[in-house]
């Protein structure tokens, strides 16, 4: 039998899906394909957490195909057996995808896949999914290729498919796949139908006052989209949430400017999304080296003691171990305090930026590598091209939850304190349950200052920096291939 293949990957949903319906408009039977790898389950970063995550999404996704006479097809094994099980099955005419931007692993594999495909002639054909390109060459006109693709117009889903419908292996359960398990029950739950749900709350009341209180853990939680992990899987397309936004920015009451800032804030970060994961796809090995490789080896010796009490949040400093604590229990944070997590452990307490990068992206139910490891290599400081940026979590306590009713919901030990000594409980020693500070936080930061500066103020440093910004640098919506300030613009995600 001649059968044509739609591979999803990150990519579950049936709307504004263009490999899906270009595999129907085939001609051909379709083969609806979800390949679980257990390989990539595998990697250091991934947990249970986006496991769950996902199965919630496959299930959904299966509805969606049972709801135009499909069905997914999962298999459990390596892409290569399974679509060479189906070659000497089907007649495959062509696979249909869409170009996956996640990490080095699924890099390297589809690469190999590639020529898997060649060798057996079979076309692949891959689609563009969120802006990201595949081979280019510079930044000029990228924000402006961007905003082009996002205005294109979303491709329906399907009302029915000519489906082959093949036997489904189960879903191997985590412990099955070795999957990272710190027994933590998911609260976000994944599927289409809570994505739109999120964007519709968000972009209807929720999101009113997103610029004004994304930045604070008390109010971030309800007022951000929290469309990230939906994101990441793919139950929404970036263009669907972009279009959406956009909708309500044109039929705004020019008298609202609380929601004229919100979603203007908001189409930027959607924008920005997908220009750090552009830094990934231009450049696989920032998973393992320095964007500015003169950084190499900076944190060699990492204090594994304080790695310990900061994963657990007990460094004594009452702002950080909080939105530890918090992180652990939901899977979720803001950005600007996932920001001042990873300032305080690359900075303060000096440890590897690759050590933090994976013991967060275990912790994030969005962990999305493309924008996990750009962000956790600025914040420690290593790319050369952003501002020397290290948080005080003493000041970020104080600016965005001054009362500590943050602080007191996730520890229990300073309830009773006073919230004139909450974001310092040391200087009174009235709470003996709660761990003093494990290191000295102005003593630390200046000598964090001091290292990375030393790399800074050399002279060739000049010349890698304008290498890294010629690859990565953003460019001026009008583009004549003029770079942005980037320290200035990043301002945006802090």
């Amino acid at each position: 039998m001649k059968v044509v293949i739609t591979w999803f990957k990150r990519d579950l949903r049936i709307m504004d899906h263009i490999p899906l319906i270009n595999a129907i408009n085939s001609g051909y039977k379709v083969i609806t394909l979800f390949v679980l790898e257990p390989e990539l389950w595998k990697q250091k970063e991934l947990s249970i957490r986006q496991y769950n995550f996902q199965l919630d999404c496959l299930l959904e996704l299966k509805k969606q195909l049972n709801s135009i006479g499909g069905k997914l097809v999962i298999k459990t094994g390596s892409v290569f057996h399974v679509f060479e099980s189906l070659s000497k099955t089907f007649q495959i005419q062509a696979i249909y995808s869409h170009q996956e931007t996640w990490n080095y692993w699924t890099f390297q594999r589809d690469i190999e896949f590639k020529e898997w495909t060649k060798r057996k002639q079979i076309p692949w054909i891959e689609s563009v999914q969120n802006g990201v390109i595949r081979g280019l060459k510079d930044r000029n006109k990228w924000g402006l290729n961007w905003l082009k693709l996002m205005k294109t117009n979303l491709v329906i889903a399907p009302l029915s498919i000519n489906s082959v419908k093949i036997k489904s292996d189960d879903m191997p359960k985590p412990v099955q796949l070795d999957v990272k398990n710190d027994n933590f029950n998911l609260i976000q739950k994944g599927g289409r139908t809570e994505a739109i749900k999120l964007l519709s709350s968000f972009t209807n009341s929720r999101g009113k006052y997103y610029q004004i209180r994304m930045s604070s853990p008390l109010t971030a939680m309800n007022s951000c989209s929290r469309l990230s992990a939906h994101l990441a899987f793919g139950t929404i397309s970036i263009k669907e949430v972009f279009q959406k936004a956009e909708s309500v920015r044109v039929n705004l009451n020019k008298e609202d400017k609380y929601w004229r800032k919100s979603i203007n804030a908001f189409l930027s970060r959607l924008r920005w999304h997908c220009h750090f994961i552009q830094k990934l796809e231009d450049e696989p090995s920032l998973e393992f080296k320095p964007m500015n490789r003169m950084y190499e080896g900076l944190r060699e010796n990492s204090n594994l003691e304080f790695l310990k009490l900061w994963k657990k949040g007990e460094t004594g400093y009452p702002m950080v171990d909080a939105c530890m604590r918090c992180l652990n229990s939901t899977g979720w944070l803001n950005f600007r305090m996932r920001a001042m997590l990873v300032s305080f452990a690359c900075n303060n307490l000096w440890i590897d930026w690759k050590i933090v990068a994976e013991n967060l992206g275990q912790l994030f139910v969005d962990y999305e590598p493309g924008i996990h490891y750009p962000q956790v290599q600025m914040q420690a400081c290593i790319t050369g091209i952003n501002s020397v940026r290290i948080y005080n979590p003493i000041k970020q306590g104080v600016d965005h939850d001054p009362n500590g009713v943050f602080i007191k919901k996730w520890i229990p030990e300073l309830r009773e304190t006073p919230s004139e000594i909450i974001h310092t409980p040391w200087v009174e020693k009235m709470n003996t349950q709660y761990k003093m500070p494990i290191i000295d936080e102005l003593a630390s930061r200046k000598n964090a200052a001091r290292k990375i500066y030393e790399i800074r103020n050399r002279k060739d440093h000049v010349s890698h920096t304008a290498k890294i910004l010629k690859k990565h640098g953003s460019r001026k919506s009008k583009s004549k291939g003029k770079m942005l300030n980037t320290s200035k613009q990043l301002e945006l995600f802090l």
